[in-house]
This record gives structure tokens, C-alpha cells and sequence, in this order.
């Protein structure tokens, strides 16, 4: 193909200069399906002096600093992702169900 049979170029066709969104095909994200990941459900969190921290014995309560019904943290991988409430999976198993996701700032 010469110059002469191309077509030409315009400005537009560059774009805003970032790079298009890529997509990943499912062949190439299934190499990451099978990478653990560390799930956590924090649901408040108490700070207490080292002495207080002894003295805690079995049927001990810890004030946490969330209220009843407050929504619980969920963390993967230790970073805050989403917030949830806790609900029965069945008699005897909790779960969490993911009600807002919480949108971090990447580049910090």
C-alpha cells in the first residue's frame, strides 16, 4: 500500500491520548480465578490499654465503636472494600451481605 492510497488521518482519530480501555477475555482472567484471597468482616473495633488487656477473662464483654445494626467492614486482602450487614447462612453460620461498595482513591 503507497501513501497516495491511504486514507487520511484526522485529529480525532488519536483520541483524548490516554490508551483505550482494555477488556480481558475469560481465558486470560481465568489465571487468576484460583488466587486466594483473605476475606474479613470487621465488625467495630475497641482500644484497650495493655492492663486492661490481662484482665480480661472469659464471659468478658468489649465495647466495640459501632451501634446495633451499624453496617460491618469488609476487607479483602486488608483493604476496605465494601460495607455489609451480617445475616444467618443457617442455624448455626453467619455470612455478610455486601450493601455499598467503597470507592478508594488508588493512587494512595
Amino acid at each position: 500500500m503507497t501513501d497516495s492510497t491511504r486514507d487520511p488521518l484526522r485529529l480525532d482519530d488519536f483520541g483524548s491520548g490516554e490508551p483505550a480501555p482494555r477488556t480481558a477475555s475469560s481465558q486470560e482472567l481465568g489465571a487468576i480465578y484460583d488466587v486466594p484471597v483473605q476475606v474479613s468482616a470487621v465488625l467495630g473495633c475497641a482500644t484497650l490499654q495493655v492492663s486492661q488487656l490481662l484482665k480480661l477473662g472469659r464471659g468478658a464483654m468489649v465495647e466495640l465503636d459501632r451501634k446495633l445494626g451499624e453496617a460491618v467492614d469488609i476487607y479483602i486482602n486488608n483493604r476496605l472494600v465494601a460495607r455489609g450487614e451480617v445475616v444467618m447462612v443457617d442455624d448455626n453460620r453467619l455470612g455478610v451481605t455486601m450493601t455499598e461498595i467503597v470507592k478508594t482513591d488508588r493512587a494512595s
